[in-house]
């Protein structure tokens, strides 16, 4: 074996590494992405890892090897759903625009974000009624929700010093509002469009409604 010939191996097999731990990474996501949809339509106790399974084109043994479990799954499921849900909010640059216009993009895009992901919805709400069970285990989500509250108090404190917000906000709350808000248009879109004949999924009703959350919450944290 030549010198040039034993420096090439190293550099191949790095490769070689390099491309397994992409295949694999593109798994996992794969399969998290399947189990969301999963999850979302027949909640914990219904879905089945066999489905998941199929959809991916894996196997059942690869599943349990990345995730130990269905829950798991489920629980990762969680962490990466809050996880986009953040990332979105961190894009918005939102430090670089003036407090009310920040706050307007901030509820527009969780509007938006809600009505484009309705599995991450419905898992939330499994998960409520499953009294937040298994998120208890993911203390670590504490940390990553905690940035939704900081982009919040941001946009408080500048638009309080400019005086055209209130004094007295309280990120947190308004962080709860908005989230209702938003969180409403899906949680609720198939019982109360049945009874009030409203069609939460045409892009009208959407364009109007996300309209209406924005002059609410606007109205709410301006300065008298």
């Amino acid at each position: 074996m030549t010198p040039n010939q034993a420096l090439k191996k190293p550099g191949a097999a790095a490769k070689k590494n390099v491309r397994r731990t992409k295949d694999a990474d593109a798994t996992r996501e794969n399969i998290v992405a399947e189990a969301l949809q999963e999850f979302s339509q027949h909640g914990l106790s219904g879905a089945r890892v066999d489905r998941i399974a199929d959809k991916t084109r894996t196997s059942k043994r690869m599943m349990y090897y990345y995730f130990e479990s269905k829950e798991g799954l489920y629980r990762e499921v969680l962490k990466e759903s809050y996880r986009q849900l953040r990332e979105l909010e961190s894009n918005f640059h939102l430090e670089d625009l003036p407090p009310m216009l920040a706050l307007r993009k901030l509820v527009e895009g969780t509007v938006d974000y809600h009505a484009s992901h309705a599995d991450f919805i419905r898992v939330i709400m499994n998960e409520n009624i499953l009294k937040g069970f298994h998120i208890r285990q993911l203390p670590e989500l504490k940390v990553v929700n905690r940035k939704a509250i900081e982009i919040i108090e941001d946009i408080c404190r500048r638009g309080t010093e400019e005086g055209i917000f209130r004094a007295d906000l309280e990120p947190v709350k308004l962080h709860e509002n908005i989230s209702a808000l938003a969180f409403f248009n899906v949680s609720n879109q198939h019982t109360f469009g049945f009874l009030f004949d409203q069609d939460f999924t045409d892009p009208r009703t959407h364009e109007l409604r996300r309209a209406q959350i924005v002059d609410t919450i606007t109205r709410y944290v301006r300065a008298p």
